[in-house]
């Protein structure tokens, strides 16, 4: 893996409700890398998501082209896997002990000649045992008031995605997942979170679907008191289920926090947003559950509308997200570290995100245990 980017273990963190405990692990708790070389087929490249397949390998996917919005943009897919173990044909080469290798990235879908946006990968169940069928879904369109979603599936484990189609017919601005990948809940319905960004009102809703491919029905769109509410609003919900039916979602927001918004009934209704402690540039954040029951959110704990894209951090809670007193500081340096995707991987976790709009940067944690047992902290983050 390169080793170019900026030092985790060098990190500092700002005055703020995430700075009770910095994480400085070990290099062997950390790979950090790139998921290709600077000699990539296009100019820039921005939000990509990632999913581990059932054979462990992790299929990346982000879009690509001139610059973002530009008619050529198309999604991207990349596959990578660990130590190159042997899998199907078209693998990447074996690497060094314990580094995760990158095939050379495809241009894997382009439904017309206009812009691609956001795609969104995850795992969906196949009709048989062992079946490694993903969905991606993604956004298409020349502006974002105009975005319609696409979704496309996989059944061989992410190498090519093919039936594209609208997700729901008719759709102006943009249905199902608009960021995050979707959850599948407990009732075994999925739930994605979805937003609208209207010239001066953003506004956040979710789609829920019986088997995450069709069928979706949006909710109403989050109450949020504007009275108190600095900027458009909040849009790109981050899901997580912490018993059958209860289910949470974060926010970015322009107010400078990141808001939550909760759910006791399946995902169907929810309450009123609210800040947390938790700082917000008005750039994406993901969060995913870990093998032990950890949270783990990546974002940028920056605040104030359009801040700062840097640092981009890991924060960890092992409450249901009503504290995050771990933070690992991933970049520090200057430059724009955004748009991050995490999934919980083995015991750990892999995290990829957007390097200064050239590269696609990877990391990837085999412990989380590891990680989290370097050190002691207070408590912090949560609702106020």
């Amino acid at each position: 893996m390169d080793d170019t980017l900026s030092n985790a273990r060098s990190a500092t963190a700002p005055a703020d409700a995430t700075s009770g405990h910095v994480l400085r692990p070990d290099e062997a708790l950390l790979e950090r890398g790139f998921v290709f070389g600077e000699d990539r087929p296009f100019a820039q490249c921005h939000a990509s998501t990632l999913v581990e397949t059932r054979d462990g390998r992790l299929v990346v996917a982000f879009f690509a082209g001139p610059y973002e919005g530009h008619p050529d943009v198309a999604i991207w897919t990349a596959e990578g896997r660990v130590d190159g173990s042997s899998g199907s044909s078209g693998a990447p080469p074996k690497a060094a002990h314990g580094s995760t290798v990158f095939a050379p990235p495809r241009r894997a879908v382009k439904v017309r000649d206009v812009a691609h946006w956001n795609p969104v990968l995850y795992r969906l169940d196949g009709a048989h045992a062992g079946d490694d069928v993903l969905a991606l879904q993604f956004k298409v369109g020349d502006r974002i008031r105009t975005w319609e979603t696409w979704i496309a599936r996989s059944f061989d484990g992410g190498r090519r995605f093919e039936g594209a189609m609208p997700l729901v017919p008719g759709d102006r601005g943009g249905r199902g997942a608009v960021r995050n990948k979707p959850i599948r809940l407990a009732s075994g319905d999925w739930l994605a979170g979805a937003s609208i960004e209207a010239w001066r009102r953003w506004d956040a809703f979710f789609d829920r679907s019986p088997d995450g491919v069709g069928g979706w029905i949006a909710t109403k769109r989050i109450d949020l008191d504007r009275a108190r509410f600095r900027g458009k609003g909040l849009i790109q919900p981050a899901l997580w289920e912490s018993k059958p039916g209860h289910v949470h979602a974060l926010f970015r927001t322009t107010d400078g926090r990141i808001h939550q918004s909760d759910s006791d009934d399946d995902g169907r209704r929810w309450s009123r947003a609210r800040p947390t402690r938790v700082p917000n540039n008005n750039s994406a954040l993901d969060l995913a559950r870990l093998d032990d029951g950890t949270l783990a959110l990546a974002c940028n704990p920056v605040p104030g509308n359009w801040a700062a894209r840097t640092p981009l951090s890991l924060l960890f809670s092992r409450d249901e997200g009503e504290t995050w007193p771990f933070r690992l500081d991933v970049e520090t340096g200057p430059g724009e570290f955004s748009y991050p995707a995490v999934v919980a991987s083995g015991g750990g976790l892999a995290l990829c995100y957007t390097w200064n709009r050239r590269r696609i940067a990877f990391v990837r944690i085999p412990s989380a245990r590891g990680l989290l047992e370097t050190g002691t902290a207070p408590a912090a983050g949560g609702a106020p």
